[in-house]
């Protein structure tokens, strides 16, 4: 199955930084911390709106995963 960029089901707002780092396979905790460090830095007006538009725009992910053996399970 193609890997997909979606929001996490870990969120601490909109699941945009989980989602991220679930899709390139980085800790969590360190996406957040950057991506905080980066929306706080560079101008909170320019972060925060593109933080929304990410938000808005990546899909929620889906009520089935892959397991282990290849088959779906619902969640």
């Amino acid at each position: 199955m193609k890997k997909r960029l979606t929001k996490s089901r870990d969120k601490v707002i909109a699941g945009v930084f989980g989602g991220i780092a679930e899709y390139f396979d980085l800790d969590k905790a360190w996406v957040r911390i950057i991506g905080a460090a980066i929306i706080l830095f560079t101008g909170v007006g320019a972060g925060v709106i593109l933080y929304m538009i990410a938000a808005m725009v990546m899909p929620e992910q889906d009520d089935h995963s892959d397991t282990l053996d290849g088959q779906y399970r619902k969640k």
